[in-house]
């Protein structure tokens, strides 16, 4: 494989990577390249190199903080995941662009394109998913779900950038298992919707 075809695996390899692990863990991944990308361990793309500004560094590192402990906690988690709809897809989607370059062009709005809907599906299958684990009443299979997510993550990253042919192989199997789980989730929201209404109205479910 020559020298711009394995630049070209890793900024796609590094554009998916941004786009899934930002519907997960959204500063997790900001702290986790910027830090690389401060210390020199990590050549950002030119789009990406305002991740390793300390200022960056320091908000994503505190924002990290807070989300750490807010996952862990059932129920908040939900919250928590809701609000962050209009923040981790357009998130997602800007940086999966920036991977790919500095400019404008049509490589940079195909990539936020399709950053965006992976963030997405990737965020909508997580919060669903708690969802689910939330309505078991204790919290060890939420605070195992959240310390996997964490992992997945940053082994992820590691694996993206050490290894971006291997992370997009199993990228590809994620992307089905995405689609194979989605409708169940849908369909699993809207019957706990329709329960609580159900129940709210004094009606049986």
């Amino acid at each position: 494989m020559s020298g711009h075809e394995l630049e070209v695996l890793r900024i796609v390899a590094l554009s998916s990577l941004l786009a899934w692990a930002s519907g997960l863990r959204l500063y997790l991944v900001v702290f986790a390249l910027g830090l690389a990308g401060y210390f020199g361990w990590l050549e950002l793309p030119p789009g990406l190199e305002v991740l390793r500004h300390p200022y960056v560094i320091a908000a994503a590192g505190f924002m990290l903080t807070v989300e750490f402990f807010a996952d862990k906690i059932p129920w908040l988690d939900s919250i928590w995941d809701q609000a962050h709809t209009f923040i981790r897809i357009p998130a997602g989607a800007l940086l999966a662009a920036g991977a790919t370059g500095d400019t404008v062009n049509a490589v940079t709005v195909a990539a936020g394109l399709l950053g965006g809907t992976i963030t997405a599906g990737t965020h909508f299958a997580k919060a669903g998913s708690r969802l689910a684990v939330n309505a078991s009443p204790e919290p060890f299979t939420n605070w195992a779900a959240s310390f996997t997510e964490d992992a997945l993550v940053l082994g992820g990253t590691w694996l993206a950038v050490a290894h971006p042919a291997a992370f997009l192989a199993l990228f590809a199997v994620f992307l089905v298992f995405l689609a194979w789980l989605l409708p169940r989730v849908w369909r699993f929201v809207v019957g706990l919707f329709r329960h609580a209404s159900a129940a709210l109205g004094g009606r049986a479910p």
